[in-house]
């Protein structure tokens, strides 16, 4: 009981801190710390005995291993970014955005872009650093709040195109292994269901938007921000050469290289950048600077959540907890979607529920005879539905590393189209599954 209790009270600590901007190489440890007193963990590896978990073991372990798996892609995504804005490459395609579709669409502009990426196989957080420079150029000129940025980034990436049919994102990949199915796993429900989102995510976005502008809300700038209005800038051609090879080769490579495939596509998107708008440059060295500095910072934040979930995961709270799931009489695949859902809420991670709960449900549910493909469907939704919490690591990257916002101003956007509509659009699903489609 004190393990769970000190499990549950770390976890709350963790999201009330990170709210409050606490930095997180000091909350995080702070809050392992806690779960390891109450758990009975030593602090230290000289005092576990052997074969024996310890604090600063599994803390350094969740962290290193995700620099290890992600640094470069971090690091290119950062330097992608940097050089579509030094180049001008951002603002122009900002300004033929606006041309064709008006300054009232801005935000739909930003979330399509995210959307295109990620369903071309574009890693989430590469994703959000290729575009904001573009979202950052298109808010100005539409004169948006922007605080509702990381909002749009979010929603187009990681709501209804991560977990959709035919996604090449790792979370509708996943269940495929323990369940034999296909990426394309109940793909008529999975349809509906991101329609479904992505109308009620973008109605409700403009209509946060339109508020917040009534209020007097506007777009602000800050230090850092490239404040001239360019005139030389490249032609939206070439601008818009760099994300194309990004989103290109990344498609064409991702069966064969796997998730290295972006390391390729970012280093040819940086390369295409370069080439073709080169000589519209300001200053190549600086954003090579800023952008290898951002990156280390937005994994560095990213990995510290990381490894504060591999201390979680160590305490007996928490495997006490997934058992308890795990084991609920099976009312179909309703029991999956809630117990994948409750365990990436612990984890702050739709991937980590998944790997986690699917060993342990998917042979009983096959066995009894639940439908593959909508467990598939399912568990795949359900991860991206309370995954978002404020901890999590791809949620602190965004606001605070990539858009420098705090938690307190965007946060509340982004849990509206990350957290609700995705719970909505799950609940929807499982209908459809229940009326036999």
């Amino acid at each position: 009981m004190l393990s769970l209790i000190g499990l549950l009270g770390a976890l709350l600590l963790l999201i009330v801190l990170t709210i409050r901007g606490m930095n997180l190489f000091i909350a995080t440890p702070l809050c392992a710390l806690i779960v390891a007193l109450t758990s009975g963990l030593p602090l230290l590896p000289p005092l576990a005995a052997e074969g024996q978990g310890d604090l600063v073991s599994a803390y350094m372990s969740g962290f290193t291993g995700f620099v290890a798996a992600w640094f470069f892609m971090f690091l290119l995504g950062s330097i992608f970014g940097k050089l579509m804005e030094d180049t001008g490459a951002a603002d122009s395609v900002a300004r033929w955005v606006i041309t064709r579709i008006g300054p009232s669409r801005a935000a739909l502009a930003v979330v399509l872009a995210c959307a295109i990426l990620t369903y071309g196989g574009v890693s989430l957080f590469v994703v959000a650093f290729s575009v904001f420079p573009t979202a950052l150029a298109l808010f100005r000129a539409a004169d948006l709040p922007r605080r509702f940025i990381p909002a749009a980034l979010a929603f187009g990436s990681v709501t209804f195109t991560m977990t959709s049919a035919g996604s090449p994102e790792i979370q509708n990949w996943i269940p495929i292994q323990y369940l034999g199915t296909s990426p394309w796993a109940a793909w008529q429900a999975s349809l509906v269901t991101a329609v479904f989102m992505a109308g009620l995510g973008y109605a409700w976005l403009v209509w946060m938007l339109r508020r917040a502008k009534g209020r007097g809300e506007r777009f602000e700038a800050r230090e850092g921000d490239p404040t001239e209005v360019r005139a030389d800038l490249p032609a939206p051609w070439r601008a818009l050469v760099g994300p194309a090879l990004v989103l290109v080769v990344s498609f064409a490579l991702h069966d064969s290289l796997g998730t290295s495939a972006l390391i390729v596509a970012l280093l040819a998107g940086c390369l295409g950048v370069f080439a073709l708008c080169h000589r519209f440059r300001r200053d190549s060295g600086k954003a090579l600077a800023e952008g290898s500095t951002g990156a280390l910072i937005a994994i560095g934040n990213t990995a510290a959540v990381v490894g504060f979930g591999a201390v979680a995961k160590a305490a007996p709270a928490f495997m006490g907890a997934v058992d308890w799931l795990t084991a609920q009489p099976s009312a179909g695949v309703a029991t999956a979607a809630i117990a994948v859902s409750l365990i990436a809420a612990m984890t702050g991670s739709a991937s980590g529920g998944q790997a986690i709960a699917l060993p342990l449900l998917a042979p009983g549910f096959l066995a009894s005879g639940v439908d593959a493909d909508q467990l598939h469907r399912s568990v795949a939704i359900s991860s991206g539905v309370l995954d978002s919490m404020p901890h999590n690591g791809y949620v602190v990257t965004t606001i605070r590393a990539i858009c420098n916002e705090t938690h307190r101003a965007a946060y509340g956007p982004m849990a509206i189209l990350t957290v609700v509509v995705p719970g909505l659009g799950l609940l929807l699903c499982l209908g459809l599954f229940a009326i036999g489609l």
